[in-house]
């Protein structure tokens, strides 16, 4: 009976730590992080403050959970368009949707907001460095398809493209562009410079599909 009722509570725990994550990822999402406090939360999940700060004794350990679990579900969602996208440009094409439709749904607070918590940044910017060859390695993937120019450095063209998004968050554009207007510039922009001509009229096609729409 008592290991029943233990299994019982920490059953509870868990699913009550994944309902705070969650909660609190949409609310920080639509306000920004720093406009929500932890009695918000608390009170969007009807249980005391005392409960929430057992779980989580801070917010930056609430949104550094939170960040995590957003990357690995990334990560998953990533692995399942790579094995049933047939080429590289039809996976970077889908991605951009799905991140034009995430924007959409996410305060440009947010990100700025995100400056303020070191740890973090401190996890983004590792991940960011372990991806770094997955990332050199999908443009040569692309060259192997012909989507891509056989004649550059995709080791220098991968730190120029980290290099611009750092300048995005750094200089805060989103408070001047929206997110979706600077994701379509940048991705467009750039890649179209890589493109063969075969990936370039790719390109130009789903150009004109998302102005129609």
């Amino acid at each position: 009976m008592l290991m029943q009722e233990i299994k019982n509570i920490t059953t509870y725990r868990q699913s009550l730590r994944e309902r705070i994550v969650e909660a609190a990822m949409k609310a920080f999402a639509k306000k920004g992080i720093r406009a929500v406090k932890m009695d918000d939360i608390a009170q969007l999940l009807s249980i005391s403050k005392r409960t929430l700060y057992e779980i989580y004794e801070n917010k930056e350990l609430l949104l550094f959970e939170g960040v995590k679990r957003y990357k690995a579900a990334k990560d998953a969602e990533n692995r399942q368009m790579m094995d049933s996208c047939p080429t590289v440009m039809d996976m970077i094409l889908k991605l951009y949707e799905k991140r034009v439709a995430e924007f959409k749904q996410t305060s440009p607070l947010f990100y700025s907001d995100l400056e303020k918590y070191p740890r973090v940044l401190g996890f983004l910017e590792k991940d960011r460095k372990e991806r770094h060859q997955q990332f050199v390695d999908f443009l040569l993937r692309g060259v192997s398809e012909g989507y891509f120019r056989s004649d550059l450095d995709y080791e220098l063209v991968t730190q120029l493209f980290s290099s611009m998004t750092h300048h995005v968050i750094s200089a805060q554009l989103y408070g001047e562009y929206s997110l979706e207007h600077i994701f379509h510039n940048l991705v467009f922009v750039t890649l179209r410079g890589i493109c063969t001509q075969k990936g370039i009229e790719i390109l130009d096609e789903f150009t004109i599909t998302v102005r129609e729409e």
